[in-house]
């Protein structure tokens, strides 16, 4: 059983007692440095889910094939996908088993390799092999960006570090269709959209080389020395001797007790359980709250609004991927300010309420083509669920993620989170079309809505507030909702349910 200190360092106690301790944002160079360099891993992430779109437009007119089938354009487009999902499943084991620097380096390996087979594929079947490749390089990546960088980060300013990864996927989207419009003249356009997402992989490699493995990680292998030299280079001395203490006691003390359980073993703990279901449930609700079939059908409402040129909606298209990283700017400063859970409560409700705009807008337009406002009304909803959604749900889920699970199982069931995020991505895209077909898409967007109201329930319930808490915090107030306050009695409890 960890023992928490009335003062752990970076707790609310220990901040009250020592103001200037306290770590701003922007305060330290080498912190945001090597955030700036795991956010690389949400870069490749956005690029990849946002270039395809565009990409496939020229795959169709290269390979006859393709365009006579929409199967293989379905393959093509979601086979990255399948690669993620299997991706994150291992992705957590790697980051447990070698460290969070190691299933980077081979994130990237990976990707590139895929980056390349997809630039000089000579068929769609070698194209497929290539999405797949570049699939399990982002789902390792989704899985180790965030929990490198929430092990590297002080607590005050955590939830703001690990936000920036989201940032960089939001950015890479942004990216792609740069990229996208960049190449449209371009010979062997396709080519060029997907081989050049091996150059971020690349950088991200070379840098990795020179940053350090995640500290936590290092005391968990008893690396102590390795672990104080990166550290030092985060926090001042007067911190760093309290930081380095208390991890010491911290270690022997989750030493002694993976001696007496398996690793395979996570869900035996009741804790460990309601970590993973508020956990996994954030990653869910993401995928299912609608941000996929939203962004997939701004070029449809922005012509409801009577503009019909296809250059039009493909800068719609620019504009909608500012405004998701723009508001993941602002989410990026609210989660350490206002909360992760209060952030998705917010985010939610303003989610429900565009979801609802929007099915008016397409449910009016069925029935009366002829006006105009139905039109303006959903680009009013479009813009009003990009605010609400990309500062709150959009990180708040990776963030929450990235520190509610012990240490000695944070890859594996961040890796099994992942994985659902993925696995909710797949079951929506590959079934929104054919029930905006069968329903209306004015009814498919009701129904989404629905789902907004679950997901809000399911945060004021099972979703806890971890803004400014320690990793040791966290962990201790997962046991309180498992046991009680009682910690006798938590101890025999946990010890009755050991093998």
């Amino acid at each position: 059983m960890t023992i928490i200190m009335q003062s752990a360092p970076g707790s609310s106690g220990y901040l009250d007692l020592y103001p200037e301790r306290k770590m701003s944002l922007f305060k330290n160079p080498y912190i945001l440095g090597l955030t700036a360099v795991a956010g690389i891993g949400g870069l490749l992430f956005g690029y990849d889910t946002g270039v395809i779109s565009g990409a496939l437009l020229y795959i169709k007119d290269d390979f006859q094939e393709v365009k006579d089938s929409n199967f293989l354009q379905e393959v093509i487009v979601s086979m990255a996908v399948v690669g993620a999902i299997i991706g994150a499943a291992v992705g957590g084991w790697i980051n447990d088993a070698y460290g969070r620097k190691k299933a980077t380096l081979i994130a990237d390996v990976i990707f590139t390799m895929g980056s390349v087979v997809m630039a000089a594929a000579p068929d769609p079947y070698v194209l497929i092999l290539g999405r797949l490749l570049v699939g399990l390089g982002v789902g390792i990546a989704s899985v180790t960006a965030p929990v490198y960088i929430a092990e590297a980060s002080p607590s005050e300013i955590r939830g703001g570090l690990v936000s920036t990864n989201t940032l960089m996927i939001t950015g890479g989207q942004f990216l792609s269709y740069l990229i996208n419009l960049a190449f449209t003249q371009v010979p062997g356009t396709w080519r060029w959209m997907l081989g050049v997402s091996g150059l971020p992989a690349v950088i991200q490699f070379v840098f990795m080389l020179f940053l350090p493995e995640s500290p936590r990680w290092l005391f968990m292998k008893d690396r102590q020395n390795e672990a104080v030299n990166v550290l030092s280079k985060i926090y001042d001395f007067a911190r760093l001797e309290d930081e380095v203490e208390f991890l010491r006691v911290q270690s022997e003390q989750d030493h002694q007790k993976t001696k007496e359980i398996k690793y395979w073993d996570v869900f035996k703990f009741k804790q460990i359980r309601l970590a993973f279901l508020a956990g996994a449930g954030l990653q869910a609700f993401q995928q299912f709250t609608g941000i996929n079939t939203v962004m997939y059908y701004s070029p449809t409402i922005v012509q409801m609004a009577g503009f019909r040129s296809n250059e039009l909606a493909l800068l719609l298209s620019l504009i909608v991927a500012a405004m998701n990283a723009a508001g993941t700017v602002l989410g990026i400063y609210l989660i350490d300010h206002a909360g992760r859970r209060k952030l998705a409560l917010y985010s939610l409700a303003g989610v429900i309420t565009s979801l609802i705009l929007l099915s008016v807008s397409f449910s009016s337009q069925s029935s009366d083509s002829t006006n105009g406002l139905y039109g303006w009304l959903a680009i009013l909803g479009l813009a009003l669920y990009i605010a609400f959604f990309s500062p709150g749900m959009g990180p708040v889920p990776w963030t929450v993620n990235s520190e509610i699970y012990p240490e000695e199982y944070r890859g594996i069931c961040g890796g099994m989170a992942a994985t659902v995020n993925w696995v909710s991505n797949l079951i929506v895209a590959q079934s929104f079309l054919s029930i905006a077909a069968a329903l209306g898409t004015g009814s498919t967007f009701l129904i989404i809505a629905g789902i907004a109201v679950l997901a809000f329930l399911f945060v004021a319930v099972y979703v806890p507030e971890t803004k400014g808490l320690t990793f040791d915090e966290v962990e201790q107030m997962w046991r309180e909702r498992a046991w009680g306050k009682d910690q006798i009695t938590q101890s025999l409890l946990q010890h009755g349910t050991q093998p």
